[in-house]
């Protein structure tokens, strides 16, 4: 993962006419991300706080470069918004939309592996570098600058995770929520790579949950490519198997691997920092 997609100074926002885009796009101007076009198929020509409504990625090209799409729209309709986005070479695209069919992001990640961008999400809160970008929902407040490189598959403890960190004096350089869907973009093995390379990440923090193996791959990762100290949480030590936990990703599965303990200790064989609840996590960083 390239850390310059983060960096992009032409963001769009696909759906901005919508509830949500409307008041993320508002929020993500006033953190100082330069949201220069927005799409909607039913209102364009229209502006929502000053910023241009197109019909489609197309028509904003004729006009503009675009670095970034944030995307907004609606499940039924997400898996057009992302192709259309894949199909316009759009470095860094982030998808929020939840409920996205898993068979559409089955042909999503077909696309994606032939093509120029990167997908983070869907079902995430997206990514912010404090004092740089913020592309989605993350409240940017809770953040500081600094040099911790964060990546989870839970929103809501992404959010504890950074107020905690900041509390203790631990700024952040990159918060990237990478959804907890089965079928995704970025995991964690990407984030991995990309703090491992930055040279001014000194700390990883590593957030999972109970279903699938995407923590198991990434102890191996860490165990092979890693040479910075990381610290893990996984929730769900007390999800009874075969129960759905709030998403699609997480629900613990007949694979022993897939628990909240069988993780947990295998990223402690991997030379991993774990810790029972995100508050002790975060207390012992070094």
């Amino acid at each position: 993962m390239n850390p310059a997609i983060f960096k992009g100074k032409s963001v769009i926002v696909q759906g901005i006419t919508g509830t949500h885009g409307a008041f993320h796009a508002h929020n993500m101007v006033s953190y100082g991300t330069s949201i220069v076009a927005g799409t909607s198929p039913t209102k364009a020509g229209q502006a929502m706080d000053g910023i241009p409504v197109y019909a489609t990625i197309a028509d904003i090209q004729a006009d503009m470069h675009v670095d970034v799409s944030v995307i907004f729209v609606p499940a039924p309709h997400a898996k057009a918004a992302i192709l259309e986005a894949i199909d316009a070479e759009i470095p860094l695209i982030i998808t929020i939309t939840e409920n996205i069919p898993v068979h559409d992001m089955l042909m999503i990640r077909h696309r994606l592996d032939s093509s120029k961008s990167t997908l983070i999400g869907p079902n995430c809160p997206g990514v912010l570098v404090p004092d740089g970008n913020l592309l989605g929902i993350i409240p940017a407040h809770l953040a500081t600058p600094g040099t911790v490189g964060l990546v989870s598959r839970s929103g809501t403890l992404t959010y504890e995770a950074m107020d905690l960190l900041t509390q203790r004096g631990l700024g952040q350089k990159y918060i990237i929520g990478i959804g907890g869907d089965m079928i995704r973009g970025s995991g964690f093995i990407e984030c991995l790579q990309l703090f491992q390379d930055d040279p001014t990440i000194t700390h990883i923090v590593m957030i999972g949950e109970i279903g699938g193996v995407d923590e198991i791959e990434a102890g191996n990762y860490i165990r092979q490519h890693i040479t910075k100290p990381v610290y893990a949480y996984i929730a769900g030590h007390t999800a009874p198997p075969g129960v759905q936990m709030g998403h699609a990703g997480a629900i613990l599965g007949s694979n022993s691997l897939e628990s909240s303990d069988a993780k947990t200790a295998h990223l402690n064989n991997c030379g991993v920092t774990t810790a029972p609840s995100i508050t002790e996590l975060i207390d012992r960083i070094k």
